[in-house]
């Protein structure tokens, strides 16, 4: 039996003759929490769109195969009847947030699906519980931490009671203290509930401990499948310990620390232990004394909320290899050395492979990475000594173009 049933899917979005998707054959039985992985615009997210029928229904395009979840199609019944069987939480849970207090954006999605309202309050009750969030059912979600947001975003799609949980990159806003705890709470899912659970990451070494199963996309086409620990050696990209075991010759790659001090006397490798100080890096003599950042006593709430209490911070020049600029002891990154791209102008860059395609539309993108180049690339570094440069965390927020390109030649550019 099946919970979800791919084949020969093939998807391209409107007015591209690339396929984001090509022949993809997947099946995913009931209760499974599967890994999918792989490189920027390889397709995750274009195939996490299909389950729930936001794909091809929100954005168009040519579709062709078959996708069966639950016994439905998507492609047909679209993404209000799906909804309720397929819960989608996206990377960035400010794009799903409708309501301004918790409870409420809980409540939500169970009025749009006319749930009556003995049996509303029930389900809100039950994933406020679920998910530790009973305490902040009142609280501004403008309030919330991103974790937090991303709690409720989770807890708003367990509300409608799906058989599947699908999270597109759900910690890659998150620090890693969040990251652990959200991780921590899918787990729990998938293990009390049974819930089949789809989670896209490329950043393996959060999540690949979990997973049970591990699919990796490349160009649209799936080109590993089956349980972690028999594939993850094949992938181009491990987490540090995997990698150091690896380069070790280990078997099986370790997952975790823990693992690895466990192989490492085993393999002749001495464990060494952890460093009681961190010793004096020389730094290079151009650079300022001054800190670059200073901060004393600073206080901060939202409203009655309070987020910083007294933070005193003092950010100094770090030594590091390579050119420096003068004024801010800033590393200096030619555009040019950015992976995969030429060092003959912007415009050659901009052709061609990953991550940057001429035409791509930014809601499209799988990874805020890409995004953050092009904000990079487009601030000179002459204009380094007269703004502060800072990406924010959703870097969404900082453009104004919908397409690559534009973003890049920005305002005035002849191109």
């Amino acid at each position: 039996m099946t919970m979800i049933t791919i084949e020969d899917l093939t998807y391209n979005y409107p007015n591209t003759a690339r396929p984001a998707l090509r022949d993809v054959n997947l099946a995913v039985r009931p209760g499974e929490f599967v890994l999918l992985t792989g490189p920027s615009g390889a397709g995750k997210s274009t195939l996490l769109r299909t389950l729930n029928g936001l794909v091809p229904h929100f954005s168009g395009g040519r579709i062709a195969g078959r996708v069966r979840v639950a016994g439905r199609d998507p492609l047909r019944d679209g993404p209000r009847l799906m909804s309720q069987l397929v819960g989608m939480v996206f990377q960035n849970p400010e794009a799903q947030s409708v309501l301004d207090r918790v409870e409420a954006e809980i409540a939500f999605g169970l009025e749009n699906a006319a749930v009556p309202s003995p049996e509303m309050r029930l389900r809100v009750a039950e994933v406020l519980d679920l998910l530790a969030l009973t305490p902040l059912r009142q609280r501004s979600i403008a309030s919330l931490s991103g974790g937090e947001r991303q709690r409720v975003a989770i807890a708003t799609a367990l509300a409608l009671r799906p058989q599947i949980l699908v999270l597109d990159e759900p910690t890659s806003q998150l620090d890693p203290k969040s990251a652990e705890d959200l991780l921590h709470t899918l787990v729990r899912l998938n293990e009390d509930l049974g819930l089949t659970i789809l989670l896209a990451e490329h950043r393996l070494e959060r999540i690949v401990r979990y997973a049970e199963r591990l699919v990796y996309l490349t160009d649209g086409a799936v080109a590993l499948d089956g349980p972690v620990a028999d594939y993850l050696a094949a992938l181009p990209q491990l987490p540090p310990v995997a990698t150091l075991g690896r380069a070790l010759g280990w078997q099986p790659l370790p997952l975790t620390v823990k693992a690895a001090r466990r192989l490492a006397p085993v393999r002749g490798v001495a464990a060494s232990p952890v460093p009681t100080a961190v010793p004096d890096v020389p730094r290079p003599g151009h650079l300022p004394d001054a800190p670059l950042l200073q901060a004393e006593g600073v206080r901060f709430a939202y409203g009655r909320q309070p987020v910083l209490r007294g933070v005193d911070l003092a950010v100094r020049p770090e030594a590091f290899e390579g050119p420096v600029h003068a004024s801010l002891g800033l590393p200096v990154v030619e555009v040019g050395d950015l992976e995969g791209q030429s060092t003959e102008g912007r415009g050659d860059q901009l052709q061609g492979d990953p991550p940057f395609r001429d035409g791509h539309y930014l809601d499209v993108l799988a990874d805020p990475s890409e995004v953050f180049q092009c904000l990079w690339m487009r601030t000179p570094l002459v204009q380094a000594e007269e703004q502060d440069l800072m990406p924010f965390g959703q870097p969404f927020h900082q453009v104004i173009g919908p397409k690559l390109i534009p973003l890049l030649q920005g305002p005035g550019d002849p191109r």
